[in-house]
């Protein structure tokens, strides 16, 4: 039988009272297993200070009863709003000591609720090996203890859906304002055991009372019901099927498989690979079409676009997420069909000054302009974004940097890369390029801020602002950025430019020309019975 697993987290509404306090329990206390639990707070600005100071003193409470170690319970916590902040990740401190000062110096973020983007954070980021937490192959519980007081303002059930098939146990607490369904879609099943919530701050440690049965967990392996195919684990949750090494767990949770061949070959896929059987084939985006080789997709080939892109190479971003940052950039242009004819790319990088990589009309090849986006150079400054909508204003999209005339009805599309507050107003350019007709689009990372993005974008915002909260794991705004790019999906639907060698506009050039050539013969016609006129009179006069 193996070691009675715990549930530490079960004692945390029993420790919402100040951290002072020792709480006493009728029952033994548990010696805590191996655990990864990462703490999601809510810090939005409908939280108020000393509901704030109460959430604060719960985890400090909290870490005192709790066997924090190495090789025991790891604890991370991380706070949201309109964005998501580390406190600590899970490998950062090993004493509750250093934890408890880092919970301490905790200023409240005070802006909205963004709970969905604080779970995917979570499920990327803070349970990442790289922030601390442990192989999945040592099968050490990874839990999530969501602690909010208002509705969610994005939506919650996709992302945490994909939390819970990562393995991740959900347990959702409410706390006076709390929407219930949004807790009930986040949480873990069964939702009787993952959803908890109570009147007010004030009345949490009385509600922790019911928790004092649920204070460990047994070996549930043990009982031999478990049907798993292979191998059973012990968590938190209940009992849960393994798989041996190469095979991957069925839908059933009890039988296995050889391992997805995707997962185990170099399969060079552009967009997605799929096993069949023993073998596997890929895909494409919709609307995009697998080319001959079997791997990669189609670009967006009717695309006409003049695509201005705004990088921000402040000192924020930091030299390798700038390297991120350019990638990005190339991935973006691979969904591009460039050309002369097609889209054009320009680039620009901003800081304390601003500065044009290569204008629109420089490069003639998605090539060209992914070597040059590589070789540009960080310059490390400020933030200065209102000066950068300036310059993509006055002159990024001039036809001396290569734009196309209006009358041609190329669509303009501007692309502001940010992950910080600008350090001037951007309030008159940002306005001032959706006047010039320029779509624009915002994408923030990090700690760049929601007001501002909106400020920047076109309406309606949510089809024109993206965010991510780490530059590692941004690449899933590409698709949300297709629709700016793809004309059977975006803003260039519908625009035409005609080849002067179709059909239609032959015979336009062709009556055009005609009927300069019959103007030009009734005024050669009257030429010349004006000098006949002229001759017979000088004829006259001799």
């Amino acid at each position: 039988m193996k070691v009675l697993l715990c549930l530490p987290l079960t004692m945390l509404l029993l420790l919402f009272q100040p951290w002072e306090t020792q709480l006493q329990f009728s029952g033994p206390r548990c010696h805590a297993g191996p655990l990864d639990l990462v703490f999601v707070i809510d810090s939005s600005r409908s939280v108020r200070p000393f509901e704030f100071e109460t959430m604060r003193q719960f985890l400090v409470g909290l870490l005192r009863h709790l066997d924090v170690g190495p090789n025991a319970t790891r604890v991370g916590v991380i706070q949201y709003s309109s964005q998501v902040q580390s406190v600590f990740p899970l490998g950062a401190f090993s004493h509750r000591e250093d934890m408890e000062r880092a919970i301490r110096a905790l200023v409240p973020l005070a802006q909205g609720t963004m709970t969905g983007l604080a779970i995917q954070y979570a499920m990327n980021v803070a349970f990442s090996v790289a922030e601390g937490a442990r192989p999945l192959e040592e099968h050490v519980p990874r839990v999530a203890v969501i602690v909010t007081d208002g509705r969610p303002q994005d939506r919650v059930a996709e992302v945490a859906a994909q939390a819970r098939a990562r393995g991740i146990e959900i347990y959702a607490v409410g706390v006076q304002r709390a929407d219930v369904g949004s807790l009930r879609t986040m949480a873990s099943p069964p939702l009787d055991e993952h959803v908890f919530l109570v009147e007010s701050f004030d009345l949490i440690q009385e509600f922790g009372l019911q928790f004092q049965g649920r204070l460990c967990a047994i070996d549930h392996c043990s009982f031999g019901n478990h049907s798993c195919q292979h191998e059973c684990v012990s968590t938190l949750g209940g009992p849960q099927c393994g798989c041996r090494e190469g095979h991957d767990l069925l839908p059933d949770g009890r039988s296995c498989q050889i391992r997805d061949l995707c997962n185990g070959v170099d399969h060079g896929c552009e967009f997605q690979c799929v096993s069949e059987g023993l073998s596997y084939r890929c895909l494409c985006p919709e609307g995009r079409q697998l080319q001959a080789d079997g791997k990669s997709c189609n670009r967006c080939r009717e695309g006409h676009v003049d695509l201005v892109l705004l990088v921000d190479g402040s000192k924020s971003v930091r030299p390798q997420n700038f390297e991120l940052v350019k990638r990005f950039v190339n991935q973006i242009v691979d969904f591009l069909d460039v050309s002369p004819e097609g889209t054009r790319v320009g680039l620009v990088q901003f800081s304390s000054r601003v500065r044009t990589e290569f204008p629109l009309g420089r490069y003639g090849t998605a090539a060209e302009v992914k070597q040059a986006v590589l070789a540009v150079e960080y310059m490390e400054r400020g933030t200065m974004t209102g000066l950068a909508l300036r310059h993509m204003v006055e002159h990024s999209f001039s036809e001396a940097q290569g734009a196309r005339p209006r009358a041609l009805n190329v669509p303009r599309v501007g692309l502001v890369f940010t992950d910080g507050r600008s350090q001037d107003d951007i309030s008159v350019w940002a306005a001032r390029a959706k006047e010039e007709g320029i779509v624009m689009y915002a994408v923030g990372v990090g700690k760049a801020v929601g007001e501002e993005l909106r400020q920047i974008a076109s309406e309606p915002a949510e089809l024109h602002v993206s965010y991510s909260p780490d530059f590692s794991t941004m690449t899933h705004l590409l698709e949300n950025l297709k629709g700016s790019i793809c004309p059977e999906e975006g803003i260039s639907a519908g625009t035409e430019l005609r080849s002067p060698c179709e059909c239609e506009s032959l015979v336009e050039f062709q009556g055009r020309t005609l009927g300069a050539l019959e103007s030009l013969t009734q005024d050669l016609a009257q030429l010349t019975a004006r000098l006949e006129d002229l001759e017979n009179q000088l004829a006259k006069q001799k």
